[in-house]
């Protein structure tokens, strides 16, 4: 992109200095007026009057004005100031414009023609078309905690009581679920959200953990078999025998009935 030519040239606008300079001694000497009287009636210096007169000084309008109104110039001298002004207003504007286009043309050669961005991302690990071939523990414990639900809340969901989740939870004995349990499990991964799907498929790429928050069946006819599961405390869940089971109960219905 080159550079705009201007039309407004240093030269011109010197030529038309000397031009008004010459303009104003021709009128204040028609006048019969010196340089002097010239500047006490204009409120200016004699000096600044004779820098005028050969182009030397740029004077404000108010000065032209004072001027053709004591030289009886008929208003010559500020027509010809006002052509001057616009032809400096004009070479400023050209002047900026043409600076402006300069630098977007520096900008535009340093600049590369196809910058490279290098960004370095992990990779997304999405569920979105993950399938469990088999269902085990590990898996339903994952679902569980992708949708951040208890085993009493997870149990729910699914419609099973909660002592079959808990089952399928423990790590000592797990009990896998059945043909028609991973049929409902698939449907329970299909309809959980993307954000409950990514946390899955990132559960699993995380080393098997157990199940922290076992709620255990609930106390209504029968007691749970599966007591709670803690991470990382070395306990392991222990399953009571039915002769404690047994006597567990009686101590209670005693209790209820004393």
């Amino acid at each position: 992109m080159g550079a705009v030519p201007t039309t407004v040239t240093p030269e011109q606008i010197r030529e038309a200095q000397l031009a008004l300079g010459r303009r104003l001694a021709q009128w204040r000497k028609a006048a019969g007026m010196t340089q002097a009287a010239l500047a006490r009636r204009t409120a200016y210096s004699r000096s600044a009057v004779a820098n005028v007169e050969i182009g030397r000084h740029d004077i404000r309008r108010g000065f032209w004005e004072r001027a053709d109104r004591e030289l009886g110039a008929g208003g010559t001298l500020v027509d010809a100031f006002d052509a001057l002004h616009e032809l400096v207003t004009t070479r400023r504007a050209e002047r900026t414009r043409t600076a402006k286009q300069d630098r977007l043309q520096r900008h535009q050669t340093a600049a590369p023609p196809h910058p490279q961005h290098r960004l370095t991302a992990e990779p997304t690990v999405c569920g979105c078309t993950i399938t469990i071939a088999r269902w085990s523990g590990r898996e339903t414990l994952a679902l569980r905690e992708a949708l951040r639900l208890s085993v009493r809340a997870f149990a729910e969901r699914l419609r099973v009581a909660t002592s079959i989740v808990a089952e399928w939870e423990d790590r000592r004995q797990p009990a896998p679920p059945s043909l028609a349990m991973q049929a409902v499990l698939d449907d329970a991964l299909k309809l959980a959200g993307q954000d409950a799907r990514t946390r899955f498929a990132r559960i699993l790429q995380m080393p098997p953990m157990s199940s922290n928050d076992h709620a255990g069946a609930p106390a209504v006819g029968r007691y749970a078999m599966v007591t709670p599961l803690h991470r990382g405390d070395g306990s392991q869940a222990v399953r009571p025998s039915p002769a404690t089971t047994r006597r567990t109960g009686e101590r209670l219905r005693a209790d209820r009935n004393g």
